[in-house]
């Protein structure tokens, strides 16, 4: 029997095992024009606790007592689509399951890039695609800039790093804890920082003497405010998280926001959906990396569907390098 993960109840704070469920779920007979997935790889991603709460962003909230949603690879197992057959590859949205039936126009049939089918939700996905467009689209960064990533060794960190190098920037990475330090330095960053060895602002000074010239923010919080700080004329931040805010119950606050103003700081935020109609683009760059080594991709993998709320839980205490995924 296929089974699905359910919202029960909305998180206040951090969310809590209890908070979800783990159900059987019927799948309806397949329609025409449409396919069945079985599920491979369940995509795990900070951006999902916003969808836990009853606010309008720019994706729906899950609905209480619903199945939950999120990127995932699959096979066919059955199809009545044209162009789809079983054991084709596919990229969805019904995640925090095993199994799916879906129309055709909502799945993409993987590119042969001849790469595990697993780094279409992270390097090749839309984790890729947010730090590339982010870094060099959002954020105009070119060579010979000095670039400050926050969470460098997550997700879409870890690749704005790698991107970075490979554009001919000075990279600094912010990690917590030595182990995830030595992996942002792998990657080639210049400069890392570990946020847990003392205050950001005065790591970050330490190591950026001139200043910084582009921000990638996916914590907020003493990180945004440090590179308010050291912020270069005309400097140049892409926010694309604040995964230090998201189970916060009280608002940021920020003593270095006035340079904005001084330093002519241009803040942007961006929502990578905005891109999917330049994702060819993105794959024959990120492609050609990959192929070079110039990127290289880390997963954190935890097994089986029973465990999916656990990993997404494993985001908020650092328990991930690179992408998290699930595997069943």
């Amino acid at each position: 029997m296929p089974r699905a993960w359910h919202l029960m109840s909305r998180p206040q704070g951090t969310p809590a095992a209890d908070n979800f469920a783990l159900k059987d779920i019927d799948l309806a007979p397949l329609a025409d024009g449409q396919i069945r997935v079985r599920n491979h790889w369940l995509s795990v991603d900070p951006y999902m606790r916003g969808r836990m709460n009853d606010v309008k962003s720019y994706v729906p909230a899950f609905q209480l007592g619903e199945p939950m949603e999120g990127g995932a690879i699959g096979e066919v197992v059955d199809s009545k689509a044209e162009g789809f057959a079983p054991g084709d590859l596919v990229q969805h949205m019904a995640g925090w399951r095993d199994e799916a039936v879906l129309p055709a126009r909502a799945v993409n049939k993987l590119p042969q890039l001849g790469v595990p089918p697993e780094l279409f939700l992270g390097v090749l996905g839309v984790t890729g695609a947010t730090a590339y467009f982010g870094l060099l689209d959002v954020a105009h960064a070119k060579e010979g800039d000095i670039v400050f990533v926050s969470a460098a060794a997550g997700a879409v960190g870890s690749v704005v790093v790698q991107i970075a190098k490979a554009r001919g920037m000075t990279v600094i990475g912010s990690a917590g804890g030595a182990e995830k330090c030595n992996f942002v330095r792998s990657l080639g960053a210049d400069q890392v920082v570990d946020y847990k060895a003392g205050p950001i602002l005065k790591s970050l000074a330490g190591v950026a003497p001139e200043g910084i010239d582009v921000y990638f923010d996916n914590v907020g919080g003493d990180h945004l405010d440090a590179a308010m700080a050291l912020a270069r004329n005309n400097a140049r931040f892409a926010i694309c998280g604040m995964i230090e805010g998201y189970n916060a119950t009280t608002p940021m606050s920020f003593r270095f926001i006035q340079r904005i103003i001084a330093a002519r700081i241009s803040l942007r935020g961006f929502i990578v959906l905005d891109y999917m109609p330049r994702m060819a683009e993105f794959h024959a760059e990120m492609g050609s990396w990959i192929a070079s080594g110039a990127v290289k991709s880390r997963e954190t993998v935890v097994e089986g569907l029973e465990n999916m709320p656990a990993a997404f839980l494993g985001l908020f205490k650092g328990e991930n390098i690179g992408k998290m995924l699930v595997r069943l």
